[in-house]
């Protein structure tokens, strides 16, 4: 059957989001089978959509084709979709033509691919008009939606246990964010987790995909919060000291297996003027600065305050705030010591907010021998391994077969570091 547009009315006449939402993600799974989530992937005032055309059979009676047994590149139907207008209920448009609708709707099959603004995808598509513009969703199995996402967040070249790893806190990053209510449940970019489609996809995330599949974390029988970031530096963040939230299981804990990641440690010179214009941007109302330092830590060693002079006064930055501070230097972490003024030196290691999974500290755990659980259970304490096991009628999903992650026991590293260099150093394993 040939790939065609559906367009899906209510009973006024307008396109049933709500409904249509609901239909694209009810309904139960079975074994490792899993389920499709809404990717919005595109939006602007035009979006091009391309799909294959399934070709028309051949008469029995006509004579074969020698070319015809030849691989043939696909014939594509290419639609440009437009919206009528910036009014509420605008419709969308095909090729300038008013499609009669406000969303349409081409569903997955197995094997179908679509070509949305210059980029294919497996699965199909939901368009709808937004604002005056429209929004491409790639309607995807959550499966093939990760063999996507994770090549993009993690070298594909890295060790198994470590894609494994990766590939589990992706499934549960967007099972958590299952919505039928929203119009769709997770975006492509870094805002959400980048999500590139088919050309991002590569043999070793693949097989880690596969061998992970419908494996989720979870916390009291929901999927758990799966930040990550690059390398924490040799000790985790709390969810506490970065967002001001604070969650059980992102702790701060020593993590020697990040200690010696290509960011273990860095320096910045900032310029005075920058450093005058970022107090300012975070309120600090102090005048000509004349002095920056770091007066209170957290357990991790990140800023938990900073205080500014300048010649009108004295101000303190606190909390979650000190480390954005810090950030908005120019450092790739907040888990950094301050020295000087003019420059003032920013001494730190890591990449990232640090909090949850460390990406290269995940590499080294694989590289020891550990498998994915281990890594799991390292970095999200208290957690259990379950089965993304399909989706309720009121959203959300359904989670089977808790079982406890294991946990690395790391004796003789020391759990409250102060705001020193050295102490730093000591606890991050720099030179």
């Amino acid at each position: 059957m040939p790939f065609r547009l559906r367009s899906r009315r209510s009973s006024s006449g307008h396109c049933s989001l709500g409904a249509l939402g609901a239909a694209l993600l009810l309904g139960a799974l079975s074994g490792a089978q899993a389920l499709n989530v809404r990717v919005l992937v595109s939006s602007g005032q035009q979006v091009t959509v391309r799909v294959p055309v399934t070709p028309t059979p051949t008469s029995p009676l006509a004579a074969p084709s020698v070319l015809a047994a030849l691989p043939q590149p696909p014939t594509m139907n290419t639609w440009l979709v437009g919206v009528s207008g910036r009014q509420p209920g605008a419709h969308l448009t095909l090729g300038g033509q008013d499609a009669g609708n406000t969303a349409l709707y081409l569903p997955p099959t197995p094997g179908s691919v679509v070509e949305i603004s210059g980029r294919f995808y497996r699965g199909g598509v939901l368009l709808r008009a937004q604002d005056g513009g429209v929004q491409a969703i790639n309607v995807v199995d959550v499966e093939d939606y990760l063999r996507g996402v994770v090549p993009a967040e993690m070298p594909s070249g890295w060790p198994a246990s470590a894609l494994a790893a990766q590939a589990v806190i992706a499934r549960t990053y967007v099972a958590a964010r299952i919505n039928p209510s929203a119009p769709y449940d997770t975006c492509a970019t870094e805002s959400c987790q980048v999500y590139r489609g088919m050309d991002a996809e590569k043999p070793g995330p693949d097989a880690a995909i596969a061998a992970t599949a419908s494996q989720v974390i979870a916390y009291a029988g929901k999927p758990a919060s799966t930040y990550f970031s690059s390398d924490s530096g040799g000790f985790t963040a709390s969810s506490a000291e970065v967002w001001g939230k604070d969650i059980p299981y992102l702790t701060a804990r020593p993590d020697p297996f990040s200690a010696n990641g290509p960011r273990s440690r860095w320096r910045l010179e900032v310029p005075l003027s920058k450093v005058q214009a970022v107090a300012t941007q975070f309120g600090a109302k102090v005048g000509a600065l004349r002095g920056v330092s770091v007066t209170r830590v957290s357990e991790s060693g990140r800023p938990q305050e900073i205080t500014l002079s300048g010649a009108a006064g004295v101000a303190h930055i606190s909390g979650a705030r000190a480390g954005g501070f810090v950030r908005a230097l120019g450092a790739t972490s907040s888990r950094a010591i301050l020295s000087g003024l003019s420059p003032l030196i920013v001494e730190g290691s890591g990449a990232g907010h640090g909090v949850g999974l460390s990406q290269y500290g995940a590499l080294e755990l694989a590289r020891q021998g550990y498998d994915h659980l281990h890594v799991l259970g390292f970095y999200y304490p208290g957690t259990t391994l379950n089965r993304l096991a399909g989706v309720r009628d009121s959203g959300g999903p359904v989670l089977a077969g808790a079982q406890p992650l294991p946990e690395l026991g790391i004796p003789g590293l020391p759990s409250a570091p102060g705001p020193s260099w050295l102490a730093l150093r000591a606890v991050a394993g720099t030179p």
